[in-house]
């Protein structure tokens, strides 16, 4: 969300970012097919109009008070009728006032549902585009290789080795999007999870377990009203959200919250399960664990000083880059396009994993600069050494998302035979350095 002074001062800036993110024609329902574009324009008029009407709320108000006083005057001066003219323009005020109050009322209300759905100002680095098909490759880290041998179906080499039942779960628990791991698939996921908690502690990051369901106000404040739409599971007639991914009960902990200059950076990861609806054109996998309605999933956050956030930003995903790396997986980072961005975001990188079955890269996770966009919709401020008082800068970054991640890392350390290679940094955790195919 946009300061409201820049929004004012800024009107033209703040349409040609709408323009630089392919968002100039997208109709709102909510608005009355108004575009995003005019919606700008809506809230100059309506900002005008709430500045009017509050300096006019005020100034009766004040009028009022001072009416008051002076009828006690008169009254002590016994002089009645003086007063009781003062008392019928005091009714008049008592009878202009609340329509005005409700106007102000709602004037703000008005303009902040208009401020929710203004896009956060891109960064000048990101590349133009219209859509994650214009993403920018940046750099490739390991060397990408097709074994010579077929890859199977992640369900085939999870199935062989007796660890994945995806029947019991689609068919009489759950529905598609659903799952059950075992053995040592189940095992291994726990482990990699277990990997990425400690190479972030080890980072300096403070390790968190967090509420898994949110109240809509935190909601509101971490992410835009699309991704909203399309990702959040409601509890039915409780005011409860299921998290999409820790992320939100992270950032939302700081709430109207005021922090010291002196305790940021706060770098923080997360542990959670995550519950996604996936609603969109990709819709869920019909058979396998790429596209499910729950995952889990380490992640890192990090609220600091703004002039700190691009560094953090590329510290960020460069950790999920040397994660990856040390289980043996080729990756590469990729520049999201401005279509591409989140409306909060004023900067993205993807980091994706090989795939040799389908020789190819695939997303595992993302790093986002939100800017102070989350914390001005939440309300989380810092207090500079000199008192002064400024909202801060968040980011977050995925450090690893089993099960999706399973899939690169199963391919990528697949034997011939069908039997699972456990690389050097798993081994600790797995105690042991192969799964093997069971003989039956």
């Amino acid at each position: 969300m946009l300061d409201k002074d820049f929004i004012r001062k800024n009107p033209e800036l703040v349409k040609e970012n709408i323009r630089k993110k392919f968002q100039d024609t997208k109709e709102l329902e909510k608005f009355g097919n108004a575009t995003k574009i005019e919606l700008v324009d809506r809230f100059i008029e309506l900002d005008k109009q709430f500045r009017e009407t509050k300096v006019e709320c005020d100034e009766l108000r004040s009028k009022r008070n001072k009416m008051s006083k002076e009828i006690g005057g008169f009254m002590a001066k016994g002089m009645k009728e003086e007063a009781e003219k003062v008392k019928a323009e005091v009714v008049e005020i008592g009878k202009r006032l609340p329509e005005l109050e409700a106007l102000e009322v709602k004037l703000e209300a008005d303009i902040k549902d208009i401020m929710m759905v203004i896009p956060n100002i891109i960064d000048d680095s990101v590349p133009l585009g219209k859509d994650d098909s214009e993403n920018v490759e940046v750099q490739r880290f390991g060397e990408p290789f097709v074994p010579d041998f077929e890859v199977p179906h992640h369900v085939d080499i999870m199935e062989k080795v007796k660890g994945l039942e995806l029947e019991p779960a689609r068919d009489k628990t759950s529905g598609n999007g659903f799952y059950y791991l075992c053995g040592d698939i189940a095992q291994l996921q726990s482990c990699i999870l277990s990997y990425a908690r400690d190479f972030m502690i080890d980072k300096g990051f403070k390790y968190y377990i967090p509420p898994f369901m949110i109240r809509s106000n935190v909601v509101t404040g971490v992410m835009s009203f699309d991704e909203m739409e399309a990702m959040m599971y409601k509890i039915e007639g409780e005011d409860l959200y299921l998290i999409g991914t820790s992320e939100h009960s992270m950032i939302g902990k700081f709430i109207d919250t005021i922090v010291p200059e002196a305790d940021l950076p706060q770098t923080l990861t997360s542990y959670s399960p995550c519950f996604r609806k996936e609603v969109g054109a990709h819709g869920i996998d019909e058979r396998g664990v790429y596209r499910i309605h729950q995952f889990e999933k380490q992640e890192m956050v990090v609220v600091c000083k703004p002039e700190e956030s691009m560094e953090w930003f590329h510290k960020l995903y460069n950790y999920s880059v040397e994660f990856f790396r040390s289980l043996d997986i080729p990756v590469r980072t990729l520049e999201c396009c401005s279509g591409d961005l989140a409306d909060l975001k004023i900067k993205s990188i993807d980091v994706e994993a090989w795939s040799p079955r389908q020789n190819k890269y695939f997303e595992v996770g993302s790093c986002s600069n939100l800017g102070d966009a989350q914390a001005r919709r939440l309300g989380i401020r810092v207090k500079g050494e000199d008192g002064k008082k400024y909202f801060a800068h968040t980011l977050n970054n995925t450090v690893v998302a089993p099960p999706r991640m399973l899939i690169a890392f199963l391919e990528n350390n697949l034997n011939e035979d069908g039997s699972i290679r456990i690389p050097e940094a798993l081994r600790y955790y797995m105690r042991k350095d192969k799964i093997e195919v069971p003989n039956k």
